[in-house]
């Protein structure tokens, strides 16, 4: 029957959410409670650093906040007593400009205080690392006691939701790829078609290839990430010759069917199969167009064995 062509490719399958986590700020690396394959909930401890020089610059910020609010404070009321000595015409119009000028300078140094508040306290949240959502621990870089600056990589998470399979397309087939957005991923004996295919718009520099990820339905998440898994691309159309997956006869290495000959002989011939379509197989090599394939293996071979003594008896 007419069936899509495939250009089978291998993949690997990841998730579409991950990422590795790295040092916000310099620091020794206090905990670390989470090893790789731990299934963590969003906003989990992952690496814990210590705080001593962070905590000491938050305590810093907030008393220099507390001084420049003072002088905030006795700069606006000294603007108040001069300027209204000023309306008063008491004292002189540089009086008025040197007080209103000592007030927006206090007023900027306390939007400058609560500022450094504000970097002082984050300072103080980067030496906790938490999950930025729900997934599994990937990858575990850092060690209780290693010294960390900002940069250095500490953990990797990837999230327990959707599921992609990441492959590589030749060059030759990036047009027809592109063109059907059309594939199929091959897990075992499991077939999920893709929920959509975006093709990078430019190849790798080493190896001409352009890569596909596959988005993998919703349900799809049995799938672990760092396996392999084949992707079917569909790239035009051909003619496949498909039977029964219960018609196979599988025994040791060998793989068969029983075919019906015109005079009603019932032969047991071996096949070459080919990937499978649902509740069907394809058969590579060992039929031909027009041949009757015995659905039931069990009936055909009894079949075939009273045929053949039938001829022994003759």
């Amino acid at each position: 029957e007419a069936a899509p062509a495939e250009l089978l490719l291998d993949g690997v399958v990841e998730a579409v959410e991950q990422a590795t986590l790295a040092a916000q700020t310099p620091g020794r690396v206090a905990e670390v409670p989470v090893e790789v394959n731990d299934r963590v909930g969003a906003g989990a401890l992952l690496v814990r650093l210590r705080a001593t020089e962070q905590v000491a610059g938050l305590d810093q910020a907030q008393a220099a906040l507390r001084a420049a609010a003072a002088r905030d404070a006795q700069a606006r009321a000294q603007f108040d007593r001069v300027k209204d000595m000023y309306e008063r015409k008491v004292v002189a119009r540089a009086t008025y400009d040197e007080a209103l000028a000592v007030r927006d300078a206090a007023g900027a140094g306390l939007a400058a205080a609560r500022a450094g508040l504000e970097a002082a306290r984050e300072g103080v949240a980067y030496t906790e690392l938490r999950a930025p959502y729900a997934g599994v621990v990937t990858a575990k870089h850092v060690h209780v006691g290693e010294v960390v600056a900002p940069g250095t990589p500490l953990v990797a998470v990837a999230s327990l939701g959707a599921r992609r399979v990441v492959a590589e397309v030749p060059q030759s087939a990036a047009s027809a790829v592109q063109a059907s957005a059309k594939a199929t991923v091959y897990a075992g004996d499991e077939r999920i078609a893709a929920a959509r295919i975006t093709l990078s718009p430019s190849a790798q520099p080493q190896s001409g290839t352009f890569r596909a990820r596959v988005d993998l339905p919703a349900e799809a998440t049995r799938l672990a990430p760092g396996t392999y898994a084949k992707v079917g691309f569909v790239t035009g159309e051909s003619h496949r010759t498909l039977v029964p997956r219960s018609a196979v006869v599988e025994r040791s290495e060998l793989r068969a069917v029983y075919v019906v000959a015109p005079d009603g002989r019932v032969v047991l011939r071996q096949v070459r199969l080919g990937r499978p379509t649902g509740d069907r197989i394809e058969v590579i090599a060992g039929l031909a167009r027009g041949e009757h394939v015995a659905t039931d293996p069990a009936a055909a071979a009894l079949v075939a064995r009273s045929s053949l003594a039938a001829r022994h008896g003759q």
